[in-house]
């Protein structure tokens, strides 16, 4: 049972642990320190519904529906280049620099959306969490939910250290070219995800 917990654990963060749209935003909110508990806990949650839906057996249902992954890919690319044009802009348009806060403070409506949209309209989460995890934990029978509840444990982990541990890195972001520098590699990361998720349809 430990061992299955573990092995979900290193599998779930395996998955999680990379570069990506998601992680990009909670990166930028845990340094805005901007409602970052309420990112944490929006990204946290969703990882786990979709690796318990997973577990339960979903995945294989997913499979059959092709045009329904195939829906979510354009609707989660025309975000991502949207959200990417607002990063270029912040990057590119001069504005004063306010170290606690940089750029307009979002509302807790707008930052909930935001993270919503980029956890559910992204196609690569369900077929990470939903068809790859819900296939290996599987594998491990009757215990696969102990695998799923190691898979979400590493969704905790991880989203809490990221969003609070960016603190850290604040002497770096005190300068105005710091915020231009992840604004635009912010943009360049959801730009190449969007592009990839309109030629992955079809495939």
């Amino acid at each position: 049972m430990l061992l299955t917990t573990l092995a979900g654990l290193g599998f779930g963060l395996s998955l999680i642990v990379a570069i990506g749209a998601q992680n990009a935003y909670v990166l930028r909110q845990g340094l805005r320190r901007e409602h970052v508990l309420a990112v944490v806990i929006v990204c946290a949650a969703s990882d786990a519904i979709l690796i318990l839906v997973g577990v339960a057996g979903f995945g294989a249902l997913i499979r059959t529906l092709p045009w329904l992954l195939a829906v979510v890919r354009i609707v989660g690319a025309a975000f991502l280049l949207g959200y990417a044009m607002l990063a270029t802009r912040r990057a590119l348009l001069p504005r004063p620099l306010d170290t606690s806060v940089v750029g307009t403070a979002a509302t807790l409506a707008q930052v909930l959306a935001t993270t919503a949209a980029l956890t559910w309209l992204n196609p690569h989460v369900y077929l990470d969490t939903v068809v790859f995890l819900g296939s290996v934990a599987a594998a491990h029978g009757d215990e696969r939910w102990y695998f799923g509840l190691g898979a979400v444990l590493g969704s905790v982990v991880w989203f809490t250290a990221l969003g609070f541990g960016a603190r850290l890195l604040r002497p770096i972001f005190s300068r105005p070219v710091s915020w231009r520098i992840l604004d635009i590699g912010i943009a360049v990361i959801m730009t190449v995800i969007a592009v990839s998720l309109l030629l992955g349809i079809g495939t």
